[in-house]
C-alpha cells in the first residue's frame, strides 16, 4: 500500500485551507523558537524539527510555501525567531543560512512524503535534510566568525547530537503520522 502526504502537492485543498494551513505552520514554527538552549551565535531550537515534520505533513510544495511565509514573517519583524528581535539584520546575520537551508529541508522531508517513503528511509531524508541545512548554514556563518573551520566548531558540532535526536524523532512521527493520516489521501 502506497502512502502518501496528507497534504501531498496540496491535493484536495482550496486556497484558503492551504493559507491555513501554512499560517498555523508558521505559528507552531514559531513556538517552537521558544524551546530553547542559548548558544551563540546559534541557539538550539525545536525548529528544526518541526520544519522537518512540517516537510512530512504537508508534502513538498505546501511545506515549502510555509517555510517561505515564515520566512517573510521574520523579514517584516514578526516575533517568529529564536532571537528577542527579528528582520532583515537577523534573518541576513549569523543564522540566515541556516534559515535558507530550512526551504531545502522542508522540500526533502515533503518529497520523501509525496513519494510514500516508508521505514528507515524517512530516517535517511531527515539526515539528508538536516545536511541540507547545516551546509548553507556553515558557509554563511564562516562570514560572521572568521573562517569555515570556526564556522563548523560554533555551528555544527553542538548541535549534532541533538539534531540525531530530532530526526530520530521527526522520522518516527512521520512513519506513525503517514500510517495513520495517509488514508486521507489515497488515490
Amino acid at each position: 500500500m502506497l502512502i502518501r502526504s496528507p497534504l501531498a502537492a496540496s491535493k484536495g485543498l482550496a486556497l484558503w485551507q492551504a493559507v491555513v494551513l501554512a499560517v498555523l505552520g508558521t505559528a507552531v514554527l514559531a513556538l517552537s523558537s521558544k524551546v530553547q538552549v542559548p548558544l551563540y551565535p546559534v541557539p538550539i531550537t525545536f525548529q528544526t524539527a518541526v520544519v522537518l515534520l512540517i516537510g512530512f505533513a504537508y508534502g513538498s510544495r505546501l511545506a515549502v510555501a510555509t517555510i517561505l511565509l515564515f520566512l517573510g514573517e521574520a523579514l517584516l519583524g514578526l516575533p517568529v525567531l529564536a532571537l528577542p528581535i527579528a528582520g532583515p539584520a537577523v534573518v541576513f546575520g549569523p543564522t540566515g543560512g541556516y534559515l535558507a537551508g530550512w526551504i531545502a529541508a522542508a522540500f526533502l522531508c515533503g518529497l520523501a512524503a509525496d513519494r510514500g517513503m516508508r521505514g528507515w528511509r524517512l530516517f535517511a531524508v531527515t539526515l539528508a535534510a538536516s545536511a541540507a541545512i547545516y551546509l548553507p548554514g556553515v558557509l554563511w556563518l564562516s562570514g560572521f566568525v572568521g573562517g569555515f573551520g570556526k564556522a563548523i566548531a560554533v555551528g555544527v558540532v553542538p548541535f549534532l547530537l541533538g539534531d540525531l535526536l530530532k530526526s530520530a524523532l521527526a522520522a518516527a512521527a512521520a512513519e506513525l503520522g503517514l500510517a495513520r493520516l495517509g488514508t486521507l489521501n489515497r488515490p
